[in-house]
C-alpha cells in the first residue's frame, strides 16, 4: 500500500481526537473501517503508530515522527491546491496579455514561453528603442507587462505608477573583432581602449553619460560614440570599425568575442513592471518566473558570463529576494 493524504489526514485526526471514535465521527467514516485502515497503514510503515487504551490513543515514537512529517506535507498541500484555484481563476479572467519591451532576446524569449504556458491566451507584443515610451504605456494600461532595461542603479520610470521588479543585473562587456589585438585577453581594462571609437544599442535614461563617466575616472575621453541599431553595431564590431558595449547576456555572435572590464564600471538591470492590480495575481508572479527563467537561460548561453558570474554573485540573479526595484 501506497501511502496517501487521506492516510495522513486519518493519523491527524487520531492524534486530535484522543480517539479511534471521535476520530472516525471527524472523518465521517465507520470506527471499524477507521480501524482496518489504520492496520494497513501501521503495515506499511512498518510499527504501530499508537498506543491504544481505554483512556483513548497515544502516538508511538513513530508515530510522533509520522505527525511531524504531515504536520508539514498537509498544509502545503492545501497551499498548493488553494493556490491553484486563485491561480485558475485569475487565469480565467485573463483573455491577453500585451507585452510590451525594448529590443532584445530576452523579450523574444518571454513572449515564446507566455504562448506555450497560456495558449488560450492571445499574447501580443509592442517594441520601442525608448523605455520611458514603454513605461508610460505601461502605466496607461496600454501593455500589461513591461520588460525594460536601466544603467546601473538609476530608477525605472513611472515609478509611483508601476510595480518594477528584478529579473536579473548585467555588467556590461565589451564586443571585439576576432582579430582585435586584445581578442585574446580574458579581461580588459577600460583604460587599455581608450584609442577605440565606440559604439552601443541605442536607449535613453543615462548610459552614455554613465559611459563618458567611466571613461574618464579611467583617464580618457572616448574619441566618438555611436549609437545605432543591434544589428549595426553587430557588424561595425566585426569589420573593426569600432568596439561595442553590450550585454554580458548578448548571445554567441559570429566573428565577435565578449570581453568583461575589469571592475564592472558599468552594470546594466532587467526589470519587469506592471500596474499593481494586473495583471491580476498569482498570474502576474508567474509571469514574473517566466521571465527570470528566460533570463537564466540567456545567462546560460552567454560565452564567459556564468564563469564569470561565479566569481561575482553580486550580479546576475542577486537581486530577486528584493520585491520592488526603484
Amino acid at each position: 500500500m501506497e501511502l496517501e493524504l487521506r492516510h495522513l489526514k486519518a493519523i491527524r485526526a487520531i492524534a486530535e481526537t484522543g480517539s479511534l471514535n471521535k476520530a472516525a465521527g471527524l472523518l465521517g467514516v465507520a470506527q471499524p473501517a477507521l480501524s482496518t485502515q489504520l492496520k494497513r497503514i501501521e503495515r506499511a510503515l512498518g510499527g504501530a503508530l499508537f498506543l491504544r487504551d481505554r483512556s483513548g490513543a497515544r502516538p508511538t515514537p513513530l508515530g510522533e515522527l509520522v505527525l511531524e512529517r504531515a504536520q508539514v506535507v498537509l498544509p502545503a498541500v492545501q497551499e498548493l491546491q488553494d493556490e491553484a484555484i486563485r491561480f485558475a481563476r485569475a487565469m480565467g479572467s485573463v483573455r491577453r496579455l500585451r507585452v510590451g519591451g525594448t529590443h532584445g532576446p530576452l523579450l523574444g524569449g518571454l513572449v515564446d514561453k507566455l504562448t506555450t504556458a497560456y495558449p488560450d491566451v492571445s499574447v501580443g507584443l509592442h517594441t520601442a528603442w525608448s523605455v520611458a515610451e514603454i513605461s508610460s504605456l505601461a502605466a496607461a494600461g496600454r501593455v500589461d507587462i513591461a520588460l525594460i532595461g536601466v544603467c546601473g542603479q538609476s530608477p525605472p520610470p513611472e515609478g509611483d505608477r508601476l510595480l518594477w521588479q528584478p529579473v536579473g543585473t548585467d555588467p556590461v562587456f565589451v564586443m571585439l573583432a576576432e582579430g582585435h589585438p586584445r581578442a585574446a585577453e580574458r579581461e580588459l581594462e577600460l583604460a587599455q581602449l581608450a584609442g577605440e571609437r565606440w559604439v552601443s544599442a541605442p536607449g535613453d535614461g543615462c548610459f552614455g553619460d554613465c559611459f563618458v563617466a567611466a571613461c574618464s575616472r579611467a583617464g580618457f575621453s572616448p574619441a566618438s560614440f555611436y549609437e545605432t541599431d543591434v544589428a549595426a553595431c553587430v557588424h561595425l564590431v566585426q569589420v573593426g570599425t569600432a568596439v561595442g558595449l553590450c550585454r554580458a547576456t548578448l548571445p554567441p555572435t559570429p566573428g565577435v568575442v565578449v570581453r568583461p572590464l575589469a571592475g564592472a564600471p558599468l552594470s546594466w538591470r532587467h526589470l519587469l513592471g506592471r500596474r499593481p492590480d494586473s495583471p491580476p495575481e498569482p498570474v502576474a508572479t508567474d509571469i514574473l518566473g517566466h521571465a527570470r527563467g528566460v533570463y537564466g537561460e540567456a545567462v546560460r548561453r552567454s560565452a564567459g558570463f556564468p564563469a564569470w558570474l561565479a566569481e561575482h554573485p553580486e550580479f546576475g540573479t542577486a537581486s530577486w529576494p528584493g520585491s520592488a526595484a526603484s
